[in-house]
């Protein structure tokens, strides 16, 4: 196998599993695309998260506008939510710097797990007439505070910054679920813009035909599972997001440890 197809068939994978994981659950991509460059690539860490977390700013975009057509997006909150999760990141980041923490690699991959059989499990059910009638403050109030802790814990990690906004949304502030995957990627258009300027300002610009390419193909797929889930019932929605995050979650486990 050439290099070059090799190049093409890792980034269509991974551009595949991120673009399902966002457009179906507001995943963040960097979880699916930077162990993938990282293995099969030999692309180093800093420089793979930088590509991963620069295709997810249009796969975010895109399936955030798909779900604002579709009336399942939250702007008010998403942009609370948003300046809270970027402020306390810097502060978790820092935080991180200062704490010596060597088993924090999987979270992300846990997290993603977990979620997915949750949502199989005990699906979310809460319907707009049900969210909607949570008062305006308090969810404001609360957007503030879980904002935060997700920015900070995301900082802190680094890693799970999407799954966490999708837990938060659903288990806590009690939006439905098409709703919160909508404010999710929303939310996560902006984080991962300014993850992506921040790696390539430090590190350089990355080999550009692996940013291309895993930008194209995180695109096209994000696209594609943000139309078939706005056009889903519930039910179905929960199972095959909850499907398809167990299936990451495994998938991401094999390319870490085996």
């Amino acid at each position: 196998m050439t290099i070059m197809i090799k190049q093409i068939i890792v980034c269509l994978l991974a551009g595949m599993g991120a673009g399902l994981g966002t457009g179906f659950a507001g995943m963040s991509a960097a979880a699916v695309i930077s162990p993938m460059l990282i293995t099969f690539l030999d692309i180093p860490a800093y420089q793979a998260v930088g590509i991963a977390l620069a295709s997810d700013v249009l796969a975010s975009l895109v399936s955030a506008n798909t779900y604002r057509k579709n009336g399942n997006l939250d702007i008010r909150n998403g942009v609370i939510m948003m300046v809270s999760v970027l402020l306390l990141t810097m502060v978790g980041s820092y935080a991180s710097s200062m704490v010596p923490n060597q088993t924090m690699g999987s979270f992300s991959v846990v997290m993603t797990l977990l979620m997915g059989i949750k949502f199989i499990v005990k699906p979310v059910m809460t319907t707009k007439e049900a969210m909607m009638d949570v008062p305006k403050m308090k969810r404001t109030v609360q957007s503030i505070i879980w904002g935060s802790a997700v920015g900070f814990i995301c900082g802190f990690v680094g890693a799970g910054g999407g799954i966490m906004m999708l837990l938060v949304l659903t288990s806590v502030l009690g939006y439905e679920l098409k709703t919160a995957v909508g404010t999710s990627v929303f939310i996560m258009t902006f984080t991962a813009l300014t993850g992506a300027l921040s790696h390539f300002a430090i590190d350089g610009m990355p080999d550009m035909v692996t940013l291309l390419l895993c930008i194209v193909f995180t695109l096209l797929w994000a696209r594609i599972a943000a139309r078939l889930a706005n056009k889903a019932e519930a039910s179905i929605l929960n199972r095959a997001t909850g499907a398809i995050l167990v299936v990451l979650g495994i998938v991401i486990l094999g390319v870490n440890y085996l």
